[in-house]
């Protein structure tokens, strides 16, 4: 009997210790800094384009890009800029390159590739259209994919970050990506 009760009380001692251990800080609820961070997010929007194929991309990159409706090459999506979306985006970064886009940028993107309802946007509204994204975050009846040309003079190496190739995170430069490709 008493070797059957031994090794139950080895693992007793172990969780205890394993416990015991914590300070009163990791045991402690998550502060608001949380909070404070989401704050700092709004009002931008990133601009996220496909650089690479569907070729040896692992299937939860995949998963990510057909969360973010990138399901094309030089495909560009709009997203607001949250925790969420940049989580998204570090686990797709091997596929795409994302920055944050600003106003006139965002104003031709839509009035050159931005459809409503299947149907091209005229010049007033796509600036209205901007507008009302750069403040919300997302229009209703915009179509959320823009469908872009290759860009002039092409991208550096697919395969590696920038600034030394066409991937990853690019902040205010993603801007004259998008002009060379609309």
């Amino acid at each position: 009997m008493e070797k059957e009760n031994a090794p139950k009380q080895a693992k007793v001692k172990r969780a205890k210790v394993a416990t015991a251990g914590k300070t009163e800080a990791a045991k402690a609820k998550p502060s608001a800094a949380g909070k404070r961070e989401a704050v700092a997010w709004k009002g931008k929007l990133f601009a996220v384009v496909r650089v690479r194929g569907p070729v040896n991309v692992n299937k939860h990159v995949e998963a990510t890009l057909e969360m973010l409706r990138l399901y094309r090459i030089n495909h560009c999506v709009v997203v607001p800029a949250s925790p969420s979306y940049a989580g998204m985006l570090r686990k797709a970064q091997e596929c795409i390159t994302w920055g944050d886009i600003d106003g006139p940028t965002l104003e031709r993107l839509v009035f050159k590739r931005g459809r409503v309802g299947g149907q091209k946007v005229e010049a007033g509204k796509a600036a209205e259209l901007a507008k009302k994204a750069m403040a919300d975050g997302v229009v209703a009846g915009l179509d959320p994919v823009f469908r872009l040309n290759p860009p002039s003079k092409g991208y550096k190496a697919i395969r590696r970050f920038y600034p030394k190739g066409a991937l990853g995170y690019r902040g205010e430069k993603i801007n004259e990506l998008l002009k060379r490709m609309v």
